[in-house]
């Protein structure tokens, strides 16, 4: 354990330097990093899970004012409300959240008068790299960090990146948090804390960041309507985990495609269309290869002691989120 923190204060020196570079040559940059306030029903799904009241960065991207930030904040929203470093607040829109990448896009409803801040090119961003992680409103809120692993990530709610950021030391607000390169351009979102497990270092802990270049392709469409024009992926409604080498059904959302096909908490996912399943990311790689949302899943599972065929009918996740009605919605895996 004290190798790893030896190596994490070892990063943060090597990456001091970047700070202080960065923060004179990219001031103007750095007041496009902004505050979300967002508020949801106290009826919506996601409440119990995220909050009614929630707070993460954002990143002024253009002169129209619109915001980056990560998705799953926006879910829901009733209001949004945008803080600038000088704690003015102007009121938002949310006018997208893209699943695939993560992602969310916001717009101020009245001019933010601060200048955006470019983007850079996550693919030139290599391991060992120093970067600045910035947030809003902390006392740390321009940190710099190094970059120690460009690798595949698959999160348990049908979600998989592709040669995603980990950073360290990691910083507490990391939600919407900015990743800036040498240059003051974005490079990355932030996503979320995760440990990670580094080769002769055993585990780390670290955030772990969207790279901006998964949003070029598709951002002048979500800005358009709200949505990429790529098919949407079939959504099957388990949250999963690998465990001894299985993959374990470890929550089955309310309403979803799995519940209504009969899947239940602890199946073991063996099969997806005959194709045996190794891990998470070929989980996801097998459904998702199956074709659009809509898409019949068949799946071979052990449930109990007895191994059954189930057919899952897939559907856009984006349809489960209907207007909120008065009465209590299920709470729901993103």
């Amino acid at each position: 354990m004290k190798k790893i923190y030896l190596i994490i204060l070892f990063i943060s020196l090597a990456a001091f330097s970047l700070t202080v570079h960065a923060e004179q040559e990219a001031d103007k940059s750095l007041d496009a990093v902004v505050e979300i306030r967002i508020s949801v029903p106290q009826n919506a799904r996601t409440a119990e899970r995220f909050g009614t009241n929630r707070v993460a960065s954002g990143v002024v991207i253009d002169e129209i004012g619109h915001i980056l930030t990560i998705g799953f904040q926006t879910i829901e929203a009733e209001t949004v409300k945008i803080v600038r470093k000088d704690h003015k607040t102007v009121d938002g829109i949310v006018v997208a959240y893209d699943r695939n990448t993560g992602l969310g896009l916001l717009r101020a409803t009245s001019p933010l008068q601060v200048t955006p801040m470019p983007f850079g090119s996550s693919s030139e961003v290599k391991k060992g790299d120093p970067v600045l992680a910035v947030s809003y409103g902390s006392s740390n809120a321009v940190q710099g960090v190094a970059v120690v692993a460009r690798e595949e990530f698959a999160g348990p709610w049908e979600y998989l990146l592709e040669n995603a950021i980990f950073t360290a030391p990691p910083i507490d607000r990391f939600s919407g948090a900015a990743l800036i390169n040498r240059d003051g351009h974005l490079v990355g979102i932030g996503y979320l804390f995760s440990q990670l497990t580094i080769a002769e270092l055993g585990v780390m802990p670290t955030n772990m960041f969207v790279p901006i270049d998964v949003l070029k392709p598709i951002l002048s469409d979500l800005k358009r309507s709200g949505s990429s024009k790529l098919p949407p992926r079939p959504w099957l409604g388990v949250r999963t985990q690998e465990l001894y080498g299985r993959l374990i059904v470890e929550r089955v959302t309310s309403g979803s495609p799995s519940e209504k096909a009969g899947i239940k908490k602890g199946d073991i996912i063996l099969a997806v269309n005959k194709q045996d399943v190794h891990g998470m990311a070929d989980f996801y790689r097998k459904v998702w290869a199956l074709g659009k949302a809509g898409v019949d899943v068949p799946l071979r599972i052990l449930q109990g002691i007895q191994i059954r065929e189930i057919v899952v009918h897939s559907t856009d996740r984006n349809q489960y989120w209907q207007p909120v009605q008065k009465e209590k919605q299920p709470s729901v895996e993103l």
